[in-house]
């Protein structure tokens, strides 16, 4: 018997009437089965959320999180197969409240004629906040099963009221071994090998760059060439374009590339930094952005070890303005390594932050007044000025007085490491620190 509300929500497979030879490949290869499915054990394996799920018949709305090609659709619809619930697909971005509202109608009859919806919705991230709260009563009394799909990161763009009903599940890009392992369904389906070298299939692979429905496309392209012998990796790629790298300049993957090269400097591994940097560059971030932040890096993860860190950063940042890209990128290049190579200390980042705690919790304490000028008669007559000794006059051209407000425990708030050059400044502090202490004395 057809479901009444099949064709107009998406529901229905017309394309498994089509001729085989009219589909494209990908459609060709969609799995049957969760069992079919390549890659993300870590969701789907016996132990993994969704196998428990499954096992105990028991299935909460949920949210796929991860790259474009990796089988959140799929799956979608699998599930809806294996718990015999009614599939609805709809984008995020096509689809409007009036189009919601016929949804949770149509779902709303099918319940009440024994039959669940699984609603699922893709680029969830791209309702606003009204419309992802509109879910929420349906989800709650069991009108749907919510099943949303993003490629951005949940924290960042789904309201907390979805993100507590649902479960958050990591779909990966797929491995360099699944990706071959679809090539291989690929070619039975078929019914030949790719005409090509193992060189060629690894860098055919590497082109899909996680994507497994990328890979089919690329695949169909290879298997429509008309070649007498096996193609190299150079002929591939003279045929072929490589996917372009998945990065947001905006986005997600924004902040995780630029952490990426942030700990790998922090880490003093300038292959790591070097690589991270091409990522960015190649992804099309701004070089402005990353001169910054290499400057940063140099006060936060460096500072007085090497004191020339900033300079270096400074120099290839103004090289950069002055020559652009690409050859001012190399500046940036050399910025990178120094730094990842340079003596590593946070010493003084520890030591600011310590001292702006220390600023709230004394409020307005005033200095003592014997390091006050006194351009007046008056202050004068305050004790402004009053006991102050002239360094340059004491022994060592040190008086060890007290600079911190009255009232106000000395703190130790800069405690150089014994690396680079802050290992002189180590011995300067504490050369300083023992002559105060002796001098109080």
């Amino acid at each position: 018997m057809s479901d009444l509300f099949g064709s107009p929500e998406g529901g229905g497979d017309d394309t498994a009437q089509q001729p085989a030879r009219n589909r494209p490949l990908a459609d060709r290869l969609r799995p049957q089965s969760l069992t079919d499915v390549i890659g993300q054990q870590q969701v789907l394996g016996p132990e993994a959320p969704l196998g428990v799920m499954l096992a105990s018949g028991s299935l909460s709305s949920l949210i796929f999180w991860g790259p474009p090609g990796v089988g959140k659709t799929t799956i979608a619809r699998l599930l809806a197969k294996e718990t015999d619930l009614h599939f609805v697909q709809i984008s995020a971005i096509f689809t409007g409240v009036p189009e919601l509202r016929k949804v949770f109608e149509a779902a709303k009859i099918r319940r009440q004629n024994g039959q669940g919806t699984l609603l699922f919705v893709d680029e969830i991230h791209r309702f606003n906040k009204a419309q992802q709260d509109g879910f929420l009563p349906h989800m709650e009394d069991g009108t749907i099963l919510l099943v949303g799909a993003t490629t951005e990161n949940p924290s960042f763009e789904l309201n907390a009221a979805v993100l507590s009903r649902s479960q958050v599940l990591v779909l990966e890009r797929l491995s360099l071994a699944d990706l071959e392992r679809l090539t291989q369904r690929a070619e039975k389906e078929l019914g030949r090998a790719l005409p090509l070298s193992g060189d060629a299939r690894d860098a055919l692979h590497e082109m899909a760059d996680g994507d497994g429905r990328a890979l089919l496309n690329l695949i169909e392209q290879v298997a429509a060439w008309k070649v007498e012998a096996p193609l190299g990796r150079e002929a591939l790629s003279a045929r072929l374009m490589r996917r372009a790298a998945k990065f947001d300049k905006s986005g997600d993957e924004h902040y995780n590339l630029i952490s990426a090269l942030h700990k790998s400097i922090r880490g003093s591994d300038p292959d790591a930094a070097l690589y991270w940097l091409a990522r960015m560059l190649e992804g099309g971030e701004d070089p402005r952005f990353l001169a910054r932040r290499l400057t940063m890096m140099s006060t936060e993860d460096i500072g007085m070890a090497d004191p020339q860190a900033n300079t270096v950063c400074l120099n290839a940042w103004q090289t950069y303005e002055r020559l652009g890209s690409p050859e001012g990128e190399l500046a940036l290049a050399n910025a990178a390594v120094y730094l990842a190579l340079a003596p590593k200390s946070n010493a003084v980042y520890v030591g600011i932050k310590a001292a702006r705690r220390l600023a709230k919790q004394t409020g307005s304490a005033p200095p003592p007044k014997h390091i006050l000028n006194a351009p007046t008669k008056f202050m004068a007559e305050q004790g402004y000025g009053e006991g102050y000794a002239y360094d340059h006059d004491a022994e060592d051209g040190f008086s060890g007085q007290n600079y911190f407000p009255d009232g106000v425990k000395r703190p130790v708030l800069y405690q150089p490491v014994e690396r680079g050059f802050e290992r002189e400044l180590k011995r300067r502090n504490d050369y300083f620190a023992n002559l105060r202490l002796k001098r109080n004395n």
